[in-house]
């Protein structure tokens, strides 16, 4: 039964939609539903923003692409969009983690996601900021590009796989 207020949309055998929140046997789609889809497409635009900022940083060290500026310049100009990109990736993973942390502790991607982020953020903060800084064109530099995008990848097919690959541990 729908809590008072609430906007239900309900399906019919017959393929009609009605709004009422008094008939049974039928699916209802409630607001609390949304919760987790809303949560994980914001999750996915916040690692969008982290995760592609950085890669046009990485392009750039590697000399394949943005060749009108240098790295320290677009390393400085997109900081911000990183640093927020990654916050809203944390805290809504933080909320769809909560949804059902027994089967996330026990997925074995989720595990190699949260290890391969916790490894990408300090490498971002550390090697990567001082390589993009000095410009980044050494045989190190382009090194440290392709570890970075590497991490990076790596949180991504983590996420990817949470979802096809169940138990494990």
């Amino acid at each position: 039964m729908p809590r008072f207020g609430a906007a239900v949309i309900e399906f019919q055998t017959v393929g009609r939609v009605a709004w009422s929140g008094r008939e049974r046997n039928r699916m209802a789609i409630s607001v609390e539903e949304l919760i987790f889809p809303t949560l994980e497409c914001i999750h996915i635009a916040g690692f969008i923003a982290a995760i592609g900022t950085t890669a046009i940083v990485d392009f750039r060290i590697l000399d394949l692409g943005f060749q009108s500026q240098t790295s320290a310049q677009l390393a400085k100009s997109t900081s911000m969009w990183m640093l927020g990109g990654l916050l809203v990736a944390i805290f809504t993973g933080i909320g769809i983690y909560s949804t059902d942390p027994d089967m996330y502790y026990h997925n074995w991607p989720f595990l190699i996601k949260n290890a391969s982020l916790v490894i990408a953020i300090v490498f971002h903060y550390t090697v990567h900021r001082k390589v993009a800084q000095s410009g980044g064109a050494s045989l190190g530099g382009k090194l440290a590009a392709c570890i970075s995008l590497l991490l990076w990848s790596s949180v991504i097919f983590g996420g990817i796989f949470i979802a096809f690959i169940a138990g494990g541990l």
